[in-house]
């Protein structure tokens, strides 16, 4: 049995895969660009992929492919019409990731919310050491608790981050893009009623084509202009250029951003406009990545690999 990892880096370096050996021989590639899969996949058993692309092109000379794990739960880079075709079966993982990427939402709304950037500042440049005053607190910031914070998609991700909201005192309301997530704990409002009554707006849903452009323009003008955006969903669910728009006309107060449209960071992003604004907090995809969820994660892969192979 011949194993390959196609992207081992995503998965990053801390974490220890020596365990998969008890399947067979394992190859590691720390990354593998499109024309390079056809190669490296060609007398795989099975694959572990995160981004790369299995299609025919990429796979169609893998005559001993039998499985093709995710390392995520979105699968848009699996033609699954082809691996039907083929027979060969395909596993992503879901829920690996919830704890982790519920912190990272409230780590971007705080260093947003309180003005982490300016008082940090104020201190490294030793402008405390100056100041007469045993407190300063020049930018105002508020409490979130008694705040109203819309969730778009309450799933797994977005029901604990609305628990956790509501345990910091927050209104919770949600807003389901499928229409199928009902919860009764909270609120369900329209997708109008959300952005004009919410305070921070969080997006917790997939990409699909319910939620591909979401955030234009027109949902910007509904929001208040104290509001915070936060997107630790899909990228293209923000319209990046009207992001930009909205934030250099005071449309919103402020965005904290773990995904992107295209990623790594493109050099003709829209957001690069933005680097500097203050009002704009951009992380590279973290959300998922703490120790203990890409753990999680990869114990998850181990166990689906060990269950096909002994079904």
């Amino acid at each position: 049995m011949k194993l390959v990892f196609l992207d081992r880096k995503s998965i990053g370096m801390d974490i220890d895969l020596s365990k998969f050996e008890t399947f067979g021989e394992v190859v590691n590639y720390d990354f593998t660009y499109p024309d390079e899969v056809k190669e490296r996949v060609k007398d795989a058993d099975i694959l572990v992929v995160n981004k790369t692309l299995i299609n025919e092109d990429t796979i169609g000379e893998a005559k001993n492919l039998k499985l093709v794990c995710v390392t995520a739960t979105g699968t848009n880079n699996l033609d699954k019409e082809y691996l039907d075709k083929r027979k060969i079966e395909w596993r992503n993982v879901a829920g690996y990731s919830t704890e982790s990427v519920a912190q990272h939402t409230f780590s971007l709304l705080f260093y947003l919310y309180e003005h982490l950037p300016y008082y940090d500042r104020y201190v490294s440049q030793k402008g405390y050491m100056e100041d007469k005053l045993f407190t300063h607190f020049e930018r105002n910031f508020h409490q979130i608790s008694g705040k109203t914070w819309g969730i778009i998609g309450l799933g797994a991700i977005g029901k604990r981050l609305a628990d956790l909201a509501n345990a910091f005192g927050c209104k919770v309301q949600y807003y389901s893009t499928s229409g199928r997530n009902h919860n009764s704990e909270y609120e369900e409002v329209s997708f109008e009623q959300l952005l004009s009554t919410s305070d921070i707006v969080s997006i917790h849903a997939p990409l699909d084509e319910n939620t591909e452009g979401l955030m234009n323009k027109d949902a910007f003008s509904k929001m208040k202009e104290d509001a915070i955006l936060i997107n630790v969903g899909r990228g293209p669910i923000v319209v990046e250029e009207d992001l930009v728009w909205a934030i250099q006309n005071n449309k919103i107060a402020g965005a904290g951003l773990d995904v992107l449209s295209v990623e790594p960071m493109s050099k003709d992003c829209p957001y690069k406009e933005l680097l500097d604004d203050e009002r704009v907090f951009i992380t590279p995809h973290i959300a998922w990545a703490s120790v203990e969820a890409r753990t999680n994660l990869m114990d998850i892969i181990y166990t689906q690999i060990e269950e096909f192979l002994n079904s």
